[in-house]
């Protein structure tokens, strides 16, 4: 899967997602929810514009994304399984 993200610098100056594209398809991020960071790499995660949760892998070394998590949201009235 081709992953690429836009990313900005909030006030604080941190780094958050703005969108991301999945094979092409563009996703509005609505909500920065968590991020962690390691020696030379980060992870995102996020909510998309399509209310699903995506975490995403930044490897600051290649500058490369990937896709590590996605979790699909619940439309109203559909029971969890």
């Amino acid at each position: 899967m081709q992953v690429q993200a836009e990313t900005f610098v909030d006030e604080g100056g941190a780094e958050k997602l703005r969108r991301l594209y999945l094979n092409g398809r563009q996703i509005e991020v609505v909500e920065n929810i968590d991020q962690w960071h390691g020696a030379d790499y980060r992870y995102f995660k996020v909510r998309g514009g399509d209310g699903n949760i995506y975490i995403l892998y930044l490897d600051d070394l290649r500058a490369e994304w990937a896709l590590t998590m996605y979790e699909r949201s619940q439309s109203p009235g559909t029971p969890e399984r």
